[in-house]
C-alpha cells in the first residue's frame, strides 16, 4: 500500500497545484517515506517545491520529548535554513505570524486512532487558523493503526481540552484525513482542504487490522508508542494517566501494562471475570511484575497486568480496551475499597479538572467507577448509545470503504 506522502512524492500530477506556492510541513519523527526518509527531507529534495517553514506537534518535529507538558522550542533547520515552529511550546495554536510563512500547509502525522492523542487537536487548531487567514491545508493521509472499531463515551460539550478536541468517542475509527473532514463539517469551517489519499489501505485485513504489518516499518509517533500493540491497547490504557496506577512508562512496554505496589492482582482479575466476562474478550491478560525506571512508582516493584494483543487470542472485533480498563478500575474498587485511585495533578495545562475526567471527556466514567451501585450494564448502556450515534455521524465522511 502507499501512504499519502508516498503518492505526493511519486505522482507529479498531485504536486502540480503546489508549484509556485509557499509550503510548510507539519510532521513528527514517524513522518517517513516507505524507505524511511523523513518527509521534510524528501519534500525538500523536489526542486519544484518551495518549503518555507515547518511545524512540530507534541514531542517535536524530529526529536523525542519524553513526557506530557515537556515543551519543544522553535528553531531554524540547519540544513534547509527555514523556521521550525513548535505547536507544543509557548503556543499550541499557530499564530498569525506563523501562518504568514506559507500558503499551503502539508500535514503528515501518524495518528493512533484515539481521541486523546493530541495530534487530532493540533489538526483542528491549524484548520481553524487556516480558515481564519485563507490558507490551504493538505493532509497526507496515513493509516489508523487500530482500524475502524468505535468505542467509549462521547466527549460532552464543555469538556473540550487539548486531549479532547470535540464530541467524539475514545476510539473514533477515522484516519487523520477523514477527521479533518469531520472537523470542517462539525465546526462549520470555510477552508481550502484536501486529502492526499492512501492507496490499498485495508483496515479489516489480518493480521494488521489497520496497520500494514510486514509492509511498513513502525516508527514511534511519540516516545511511548513503540509498536502497534501499544496502539491497540491505548484507548483503554491511556486512562491510567489519570490514576495513581502505573501505565508502564519507564518500562519497555509502556501503555500495555497496568499496576502498582501492593495490588491484589489475582483478586482484581477474578472480580473482572465475575462482573463482565465479555469485556475481557479478544486479548490475554498476564499477571506480571515490573519496576519502572522513571515516572510513577519509579524504582518500586509493581504488581500488575500486561494486556497481550499480539498472539492467536487477539480478536479485533471483540477486543474493547476502553471497557477492559474501566472494568479493571471497577474491580480495584471492590478489592481495595479505599485505594487512592484518581490522580490530582496538572494535566495537559489543565489544573482545575481531574485528569481522568479530561481524558474521558466528562465525569461519567469516574462516577460509574466510584458508585458501588452501578454495574457494567449501566456503563454499557451509556457507551453503546454514544457509539451508535458516532457510527452514524461519521458515515458520510469516510474515504476508505
Amino acid at each position: 500500500m502507499r501512504f499519502g506522502l508516498d503518492r505526493l512524492l511519486e505522482e507529479a500530477a498531485l504536486r502540480a497545484p503546489l508549484h509556485g506556492r509557499r509550503l510548510a510541513l507539519l510532521a513528527h519523527p514517524a513522518s517517513l517515506t516507505a524507505d524511511l526518509r523523513h518527509a521534510l527531507d524528501a519534500l525538500a529534495a523536489l526542486p519544484e517545491l518551495r518549503l518555507t517553514a515547518a511545524f512540530g506537534p507534541q514531542h517535536g518535529l524530529r526529536g523525542d520529548k519524553q513526557d506530557n507538558m515537556v515543551e519543544s522550542a522553535d528553531f531554524r533547520d540547519p540544513a534547509l535554513d527555514i523556521p521550525v515552529f513548535s505547536l507544543y511550546g509557548e503556543v499550541r495554536r499557530p499564530t498569525d505570524a506563523m501562518l504568514d510563512t506559507f500558503d499551503v500547509l502539508l500535514v503528515d502525522l501518524q495518528d493512533l486512532g484515539c481521541r486523546i492523542y493530541t495530534f487530532l487537536t493540533t489538526l483542528l487548531y491549524v484548520l481553524q487558523g487556516a480558515a481564519r487567514t485563507g490558507k490551504s491545508v493538505w493532509v497526507l493521509d496515513r493509516p489508523n493503526p487500530i482500524g475502524r472499531p468505535v468505542e467509549g463515551l462521547t466527549l460532552r460539550p464543555g469538556w473540550e481540552s487539548f486531549v479532547g478536541a470535540a464530541e467524539m468517542p475514545m476510539r473514533h475509527g477515522l484516519t487523520l484525513g477523514e477527521m479533518g473532514r469531520w472537523f470542517i463539517r462539525h465546526f462549520g469551517l470555510d477552508v481550502d482542504y484536501r486529502v492526499v489519499e492512501m492507496q490499498g489501505w485495508a483496515p479489516e485485513r489480518t493480521p494488521g487490522f489497520g496497520w500494514p504489518l510486514l509492509e511498513r516499518t513502525w516508527v514511534n509517533p511519540s516516545p511511548n508508542a513503540p509498536n502497534p500493540w501499544m496502539a491497540r491497547c491505548y484507548p483503554g490504557t491511556v486512562m491510567l494517566e489519570g490514576t495513581t496506577l502505573s501505565e508502564g512508562r519507564g518500562t519497555t512496554r509502556p501503555l500495555e501494562l497496568l499496576g502498582a505496589p501492593g495490588l491484589d492482582v489475582p483478586g482484581i482479575v477474578a472480580a473482572m471475570r465475575t462482573m463482565a466476562p465479555p469485556w475481557l474478550a479478544g486479548c490475554r491478560l498476564r499477571p506480571c511484575w515490573f519496576e519502572p525506571t522513571f515516572h510513577k512508582h519509579a524504582g518500586e516493584l509493581c504488581a500488575g497486568l500486561q494486556v497481550h494483543v499480539d498472539g492467536p487470542a487477539y480478536d479485533h472485533e471483540a477486543f474493547r480496551p476502553w471497557r477492559l480498563v474501566a472494568l479493571a478500575f471497577k474491580a480495584l474498587r471492590q478489592v481495595h475499597r479505599d485505594y487512592p485511585l484518581w490522580r490530582d495533578f496538572p494535566y495537559e495545562y489543565e489544573r482545575d479538572r481531574l485528569a481522568i475526567d479530561l481524558i474521558n471527556g466528562s465525569e461519567q466514567l469516574r462516577a460509574w467507577v466510584d458508585d458501588p451501585a452501578a454495574g457494567p450494564a449501566d456503563l454499557e448502556k451509556l457507551a453503546r448509545a454514544d457509539e451508535r450515534a458516532w457510527r452514524e455521524a461519521r458515515e458520510d465522511i469516510l474515504i476508505y470503504r
